[in-house]
Order: structure tokens, then C-alpha cells, then sequence
């Protein structure tokens, strides 16, 4: 269907306006908070300033909408992406100009880079004063326009419903992502009759969801003909919530699936035919299944660099089936032997049923390749190794705190060795479960984005799982949680550096830590102190020294609900993320563990 002329959400009817009567006449404040409403949008988050001040005057009088007072915009704008990520609803964030609005630049471009659904709106200046450096004017349209589906700036109050509608379209249509409406002062305080449009007409923007038949069938063919398949499986799956159409397919044809980062969730841990994570990180099986297949069939995954490391040594024997609902992404990095434009879900569903047409012809064996798999799976399973300076096992505590919430819970990530630990030893077994910054790998992103997920959320147990320097970036939003009553959970795994870099630093630069030592855990003054810290926020703070505490600290954590809580896990600097491909290598090179180190190459 085509996308031009798509009707967008309505008005209750005890907004909404009978065909007799004059259209209402509202400020463009006023209709962004009712064009809002027609959205059904509940939750927003934000910060007021001066020219956004319009808007948040009007906010007051809502009933329905809830506004979350964060204590940054960047928090605002990972709030949203948490709510986002977490639920499927589109998230909202407002900034006023110039400083508030390039705040939000970050959160802005982690979406853009995740296939995130969201909504920034940002005060300008008065149309009058802009292009004369007026005080907080800055060109937040342009700044954002290379990380947005689209940025539109409104300077007249009667052209705000059609714009907040179109920028909802956009935001939640096609390829998800972040759309951004910056609206001037004077636009929001002048008014104009409330017109809200029955369908949007965007001339040009025409997703296709429906992949080609021919496609599908050639897809089909080669999967019923294959000895060695695969299943890639990227964060596009989560995005159109295809998973049980992909747990259909998979048991359909027997074949091994391996979920990206993005992707974790999509298919369950514990099924027998889920290899694991692929790439820099991921779990050998997984790895070395893409580097052996002899066809891969990649759904909703572009291909990204930490996926395929040196993308010419990339599954060098395999034919590629590409699914994915951006065109752009299709033979980006690999061309694609089958290339199908189409939504993920509607794409799998009719590959499932092409695929039984096509084994009445060709009865498909892939007994042999089960047999490699596993014995990959059997000699190289996940692992960790106790630490030897008496410290606790950051993996180890990550572990039990997957093991003893569930796969219920909700779990949002910072960036670096913690993010990769979580993903690899929590067990994930439905979709929107793992929430990470995996384009972009913006720090700061866990705690403000857990928090996002706890208000879309509210019966689910959330935590971040941050590291002391991730922490360190956004933690003031614990103010906020504390505030609002929004009680998540927060384990900091501190090894007081920064821990990715420092490994690196370990392995590629002779061990010259340079500038990653942080000064927040074992042996030092622990600056801050992350208890007293939490404390000062309003939050149950427990410090976590030893293995035997870890799991009590834990479960007090998950009983406690009045208020948030933040565990500092002291943990041992020294470990590592294993497996390894380095940057620059093959992922034939994977390294299972410290013994024979990777070296380092240039592309």
C-alpha cells in the first residue's frame, strides 16, 4: 500500500470537531498539543527554555499527556529511544533552541543509526530574528538533516497539525527513525484554525512493504537447494515485529539463525537452532556458521562493520539473500545475489510459505552442516574465567542479574565491555527485551534509556546495566526517576577505567592504559562515590564487593519499588570481552580467548 495518501491517527470523539461546525481556532502551541493528542501520544520527555516556553504553557492544561522533566536534553532524547525500543510506540522528546535543541543531536543520530521511532520537537527563535545570530538560534534543522528521515521547520501556527502528522508518517513508516519539527516562537503563540488532516499526502515517500513474487521465489529456491544456511538476523525483525514469522521460518527449514546485536530477542536464546551473536564479539558458532555457510539469508541486517569485519573475507562462499525494507541498504556492503525491498514481516511470512512450494521439488539435507555446527557449539560455548586479583567477575554478575530477573525483564545497555558482556550472557527470549546503542554506541545511553522503558513499561522490571564511565555522562537523570516515581534499577559494573578502550589499549598498544583510568573503584578514593551519590539522588544504594553478596543485592534490587536503585559492583579491571575478531581481520580470525592475542590490522 502506497504510503502517499495514509490516513493517520484521530481524535476521540470528545476531541473531535463535527463536519457543522467552524474548525477550532487554537495557537500553534495549542494545536501541537492536540495534534499530539489525535496521536494518542501519552509520554513525552523534556526540558523548557525560553522559546519553547509557548508549547510548555500549554502542557499544563493536559490531561492525558504525561511530561517527564528530565535534567538534560540528551536524556530526553535516550528516554524516548528507551520508550521507543522497548514498547513499539513512537517517542517523544522537546528541547527549546540552541544549546537545548543540539542536545538532543546525539539521541537524535543514535536513533537515526537504530531504526528508533521518534518525534524531537524544538522551539525556535522568532521567524523575524532568524539568520541574525539571535540569542539561541541555531540552524537545528540543517544540523540535524543528515540524521533524520526528515527535519521540518514550521513559521505559521496553521501549518502545525499537517506537519506533526506527516512527522508521525514518517517517524513510524518505512525504515523507522527520527524525525525532527523545530517550530518558531511566533508560530507557536500566533493563532490559526485547527485543521487535522484525514490522511497525509507526502508525494515521493512511498515505502514498499510488499517484496516482488519473483524474489520471493528465487529466495525460496535457494534456501530448499542450500547444504550450509544461515539466517542473519538483524534489528529490522524487532523493528516490524516479525518474530514469530521468523521462528516459523527457521523451524520451517531447519536451518541455524544467528541474531545481531540489534536483533537480540528476535529468536529465543533457548531454541536449538540459535547459534548466537555474530561478529567482533559474538559467540564462535555464530561466526564462524556465516564464514562457512553457503548461503546467507539476511533479514533486516545491513551488514554493518562489527558484523563482517573485513567485509571482502565476509562469508566468502556464500550466495546472499538480502531482505530489507530500506532500498538504500540493499547490496550496500555485499551485493546481494537476491535482493527483496519489503517489510521484514510480510517478507517472512511469504517466504515460509514459497519455501514449502519450492522442497516439494528439491528436498533440502543440511544433516552434515548440523554436524559441524554442533561441534562448534560443544567445543567453544560461552564462557568466563573467575578474575585472579579477588575481585568480582563482571560477566559473572551480569549473569545473575539476567538469571534472577528473567526473561520478563527489560534490560538497557551503556556502550563498551558491559554492553557486549549483557549481550552475550543474558539470555534474551522475546523481542524489545535488550535495549543498546548499537550504530551510533553513544556512553550515557543506559540509564536515561531504562528509564524511557519503565514509563512505557510500568510492570516490567527494568534495569541499565552501565559502566562507571557510561554512568558518569547521564546519571543526573536518577534526579528525574527518583522525582517521577520511575523505580529502575542500575548496576554499575565498575572497574574504574574505561574498560573497552583500556582492553584494546591491553592488546594492541602494549599495554599503555593512556587516560582510561577513572578512578571510581577498588584501590582508590572513588571519586565520586557512587553510593553516597545515589544516595543524594534518592536512591537505595548498595556496594557490591564480594561473590557472595551479589545475588541478595540483586534480588533486593527487583523487590524494591519505591524508589530507584543503584548497585555498585566493584569488579576486576582486567577482564575482557571474549570471543574477539579484531578490527581490520577476517572473522576467520576469531580469537576465543587471550591465549595467541589477535593483532591489530589497518583496512
Amino acid at each position: 500500500m502506497s504510503t502517499e495518501s495514509i490516513p493517520v491517527p484521530h481524535a476521540s470523539p470528545t476531541t473531535s470537531k463535527s463536519k457543522a461546525q467552524a474548525p477550532e481556532v487554537l495557537t500553534g502551541s495549542g494545536a501541537i498539543l492536540r495534534s499530539l493528542e489525535h496521536l494518542g501520544i501519552k509520554d513525552v520527555f523534556g526540558l523548557p527554555g525560553g522559546a519553547i516556553m509557548p508549547f510548555y504553557d500549554e502542557l499544563m492544561s493536559s490531561t492525558t499527556i504525561r511530561h517527564i522533566l528530565v535534567r538534560h536534553e540528551q536524556g530526553a532524547g535516550h528516554a524516548a529511544e528507551g520508550y521507543a525500543s522497548s514498547s513499539g510506540r513512537i517517542g517523544v522528546c522537546i528541547a527549546t533552541s540552541g544549546p537545548g535543541a543540539t542536545n538532543l543531536v546525539t539521541a537524535i543520530a543514535d536513533a537515526h543509526m537504530d531504526s528508533v521511532p521518534l518525534l524531537a520537537i524544538t522551539g525556535q527563535v522568532f521567524s523575524t530574528s532568524m539568520g541574525t545570530d539571535a540569542f539561541q538560534e541555531v540552524d537545528i534543522v540543517g544540523i540535524t538533516m543528515p540524521v533524520t528521515k526528515h527535519s521540518f521547520l514550521v513559521t505559521r501556527p496553521e501549518d502545525v497539525p499537517a506537519t506533526i502528522a506527516a512527522a508521525y508518517l514518517i517517524a513510524t513508516t518505512g525504515r523507522p527513525g527520527p524525525v525532527l519539527v523545530d517550530v518558531t516562537k511566533d508560530a507557536q503563540q500566533n493563532s490559526a484554525p485547527f485543521i487535522w488532516p484525514p490522511k497525509v499526502d507526502l508525494p515521493g515517500y512511498h515505502p514498499v512493504t510488499k517484496a516482488h513474487g519473483k524474489q520471493i521465489q528465487a529466495a525460496a529456491h535457494l534456501l530448499a537447494e542450500a547444504k550450509r544456511p544461515v539466517f542473519y538476523v538483524g534489528g529490522g525483525v524487532i523493528r516490524s515485529g516479525a518474530s514469530a514469522e521468523l521462528l516459523a521460518l527457521a523451524e520451517a527449514t531447519g536451518a541455524p539463525v544467528v541474531t545481531t546485536l540489534m536483533a537480540r530477542g528476535a529468536f529465543p536464546d533457548s531454541h536449538k537452532q540459535h547459534l548466537g551473536m555474530p561478529g567482533m564479539h559474538g559467540t564462535v558458532p555464530a561466526v564462524l556458521a556465516i564464514q562457512e555457510s553457503d548461503l546467507l539469508i539476511s533479514l533486516g541486517a545491513r551488514f554493518d562493520d562489527r558484523v563482517t569485519g573485513k567485509a571482502s573475507e565476509f562469508a566468502p562462499g556464500a550466495k546472499v539473500v538480502h531482505v530489507d525494507i530500506d532500498p538504500a541498504e540493499i547490496s550496500k556492503i555485499r551485493v546481494a545475489d537476491v535482493p527483496i525491498v519489503g517489510d521484514a514481516k510480510d517478507v517472512i511470512a511469504d517466504l515460509t510459505l514459497a519455501y514449502a512450494e519450492a522442497i516439494k521439488k528439491h528436498k533440502p539435507d543440511i544433516t552434515e552442516w548440523w554436524t559441524r555446527l554442533e561441534y562448534l557449539l560443544n567445543e567453544f560455548p560461552l564462557g568466563f574465567e573467575e578474575p585472579e586479583d579477588g575481585l568480582l567477575s563482571p560477566q559473572g554478575v551480569i549473569q545473575r542479574i539476567g538469571e534472577l530477573t528473567g526473561p520478563e525483564g527489560v534490560y538497557a545497555a551503556g556502550v563498551g565491555q558491559h554492553q557486549m558482556w549483557a549481550a552475550q550472557f543474558i539470555k534474551y527470549e522475546r523481542p524489545n527485551a535488550f535495549l543498546n546503542s548499537g550504530g551510533a554506541g553513544t556512553m550515557g545511553y543506559g540509564v536515561p534509556a531504562a528509564m524511557g522503558a519503565k514509563v512505557a513499561q510500568p510492570d516490567r522490571t527494568v534495569w541499565a546495566i552501565d559502566g562507571d564511565g557510561c554512568f558518569q555522562m547521564t546519571n543526573q537523570e536518577l534526579a528525574t526517576c527518583a522525582i517521577n516515581k520511575i523505580p529502575i534499577k542500575v548496576a554499575i559494573i565498575n572497574n574504574s577505567s574505561l574498560g573497552m578502550v583500556r582492553q584494546w589499549q591491553t592488546l594492541f598498544y602494549d599495554g599503555r592504559h593512556a587516560f582510561t583510568d577513572l578512578n571510581t573503584g577498588a584501590d582508590t578514593v572513588m571519586i565520586p562515590d557512587f553510593v553516597k551519590l545515589a544516595e543524594a539522588y534518592g536512591c537505595l544504594a548498595i556496594r557490591v564487593t564480594k561473590k557472595e553478596e551479589v545475588d541478595a543485592a540483586i534480588m533486593l534490587a527487583n523487590e524494591t519499588n519505591d524508589r530507584p536503585v543503584v548497585i555498585d559492583f566493584i569488579v576486576s579491571r582486567d577482564a575482557m570481552v571474549w570471543p574477539m575478531v579484531p578490527q581490520g581481520v577476517g572473522n576467520s580470525s576469531v580469537q576465543y580467548a587471550r591465549d595467541n592475542a589477535p593483532k591489530w590490522e589497518e583496512e
